[in-house]
């Protein structure tokens, strides 16, 4: 926590740029914010503040940074500057902004702030599962902002993408970047309990990011991961009751040849003790990132039995 005086100071004193980045910096150090809304650091949080908060692409060059900054521009900073200080407040809540896949979207509490590693599939066309050219329906289960799927149809042009989640909240920001995007005709927005409001759909690809965060997880949260709605976090006491339901019905929704493809972070170690004998493709990443698996129809298929036990 940081008293008003310490940023009624700021606002006299700074005048530029890097001014107020590194006193950013100084007061996350001081305050032990947590890093993890896409960003891994103070430095590169303080300046992606600072950039969105003046409407500038992030681009640090040192003209930028010995730019003086308007009074306005100053308040602006510092009124963001407390509520990601005093409040643990992600970001992305305070700008509604983020990215994923290189696209804007925009983001409030209603859904997780995007920071999937199912990015990098999606950019390389999930091609190390599935014949890219062969991809005519996608859905994303649990889609929340509809940052995968609205990703997805940037990437296959041609293919139809539904995006289904149980909260209606997280439809409507859904919607909202959908619009944006301009992709009304190619995402379909659609509320489903997992695959309830999917009754005789199939698809080629069905990619989910769905609640997997365990009670002992659950409970060392940092605060900033509280603001966030704990129903596109939590999923039982080993993180996986979501994820086993998405096993046992996604392949009444594959095509022959589909594939599933889920992220369930910190959960892997769960998932594995729970199903053993299933040969899960656990996937790498250049960029970072882990638990995320594949599993085609016909695996999901031979395994029906202990899915459903």
């Amino acid at each position: 926590m940081i008293d008003d005086k310490h940023y009624e100071a700021a606002e006299a004193e700074l005048e530029t740029v890097f001014d107020f980045v590194r006193w950013i910096v100084s007061c996350f150090n001081q305050a032990d914010v947590y890093f993890g809304h896409g960003t891994d650091n103070a430095w590169a949080e303080a300046y992606s503040l600072v950039f969105q908060a003046i409407h500038l692409p992030f681009e640090q060059s040192a003209t930028l940074d010995s730019a003086k900054l308007t009074s306005n521009e100053k308040q602006k900073i510092i009124s963001w500057a407390k509520q990601r200080i005093n409040l643990q407040k992600p970001l992305a809540y305070i700008s509604h902004y983020a990215t994923f896949c290189d696209l804007p979207f925009y983001v409030d509490d209603r859904v997780l702030v995007p920071r999937s590693p199912i990015s990098e599939l999606i950019q390389q066309h999930f091609s190390q599962l599935i014949e890219p050219s062969s991809v005519s329906r996608i859905l994303d289960l649990c889609t929340g902002s509809g940052c995968i799927a609205i990703a997805c149809a940037h990437q296959f042009p041609d293919a139809e993408v539904d995006a289904a989640d149980i909260s209606l909240d997280a439809l409507e920001v859904c919607e909202i970047n959908i619009e944006q995007h301009g992709l009304w005709q190619q995402v379909i927005p659609i509320q489903s309990d997992v695959f309830s409001g999917l009754e005789q759909q199939k698809y080629d690809i069905i990619v989910s990011n769905p609640p997997y965060v365990d009670q002992e997880d659950m409970d060392d949260l940092p605060d900033e991961f509280r603001h966030e709605p704990e129903l596109g976090l939590a999923a039982g006491f080993d993180g996986l009751d979501i994820v086993r339901t998405i096993l046992a019905q996604a392949s009444q929704h594959l095509t022959d040849q589909g594939v599933l493809i889920v992220e369930v972070g910190n959960s892997q170690i769960h998932l594995e003790e729970a199903f053993p004998q299933v040969p899960f493709q656990w996937l790498e990443f250049e960029f970072g990132g882990h638990g995320v698996f594949a599993i085609d129809k016909a695996t999901l298929v031979e395994y029906q039995a202990i899915f459903t036990a």
